[in-house]
C-alpha cells in the first residue's frame, strides 16, 4: 500500500511542477507552521497498522530547511501466547502506548521542481525518544517483558508534500518508514 501512495504522490509531483512554476526571486518561508494529522503506523513485529496522533511546530532555520519538535501517540494491542507446565497454552493480550518525542528536519525541494506556488514538497528525517507504556491483561503471569527489537530510540525518515488550501491552510501528506501521517497546517 504505501508503495501506491508513493507512487501516486511521485506522479503529483510531476504534474504539478509542469503546471505553474514558482517565482524563483521570492524565497519561501515555511516555518511558523503548526501541523497536527492523524495517522497509522506500521510496525513489522506486529503485522498490522496502529492508529496515531501527531503534532508538531516547524520553524526555519535555513534556507528551505526547518526544524520541528514533535509528539506522537500511538497505541496498540498484541497477542502473546504463553503456555506453562501447569496451565494450559492460552493467548493473552497487551496493550502498549508509545510516544515518541523529539525533533524533525525537513529540507523544502520546490524551488528545485519548480513546483506550484500552492504545493509543497519535502524530504525529512526524525530523532527523538520513545517512551512506552504497556498493560496486560488480568490473568496472565508470564513474563511482562517485550522484546520487539525497538530501543527507546526514535528514528524515522520522510517524505511527504502540503497543498496550501489559503495563506493560513494547508492539508499536508507525510509517508515515513514509521509512521505515515494526514492533517491540517495551520501557517502563522
Amino acid at each position: 500500500m504505501k508503495t501506491k501512495i508513493f507512487t501516486s504522490l511521485i506522479l503529483l509531483v510531476l504534474v504539478t511542477t509542469r503546471l505553474s512554476a514558482q517565482d524563483t526571486a521570492v524565497i519561501e518561508k515555511y516555518g511558523n507552521t503548526l501541523n497536527a494529522g492523524v495517522g497509522l503506523g506500521y510496525y513489522g513485529y506486529l503485522n498490522s497498522v496502529a492508529p496515531a496522533l501527531h503534532a508538531n511546530y516547524e520553524f526555519d532555520v535555513a534556507k528551505n530547511f526547518t526544524l520541528a519538535p514533535f509528539i506522537t501517540v500511538y497505541t496498540y494491542q498484541n497477542y502473546y501466547y504463553w503456555g506453562n507446565p501447569n496451565y494450559p497454552f492460552r493467548n493473552y493480550s497487551y496493550r502498549q502506548t508509545v510516544i515518541p518525542v523529539g525533533v524533525k528536519g525537513s529540507y523544502y525541494f520546490d524551488r528545485l521542481l519548480k513546483a506550484n506556488p500552492k504545493w509543497d514538497f519535502y524530504l525529512a528525517g526524525s530523532l527523538g525518544f520513545a517512551f512506552r507504556q504497556t498493560r496486560w491483561e488480568n490473568g496472565y503471569y508470564g513474563s511482562t517483558v517485550i522484546d520487539n527489537g525497538a530501543s527507546g530510540l526514535y528514528l524515522d525518515v520522510h517524505i511527504g508534500t502540503e497543498y496550501h488550501l489559503n495563506s493560513k491552510l494547508g492539508l499536508f501528506l507525510d509517508l515515513s518508514s514509521g509512521l505515515s501521517t494526514f492533517g491540517l497546517s495551520v501557517h502563522f
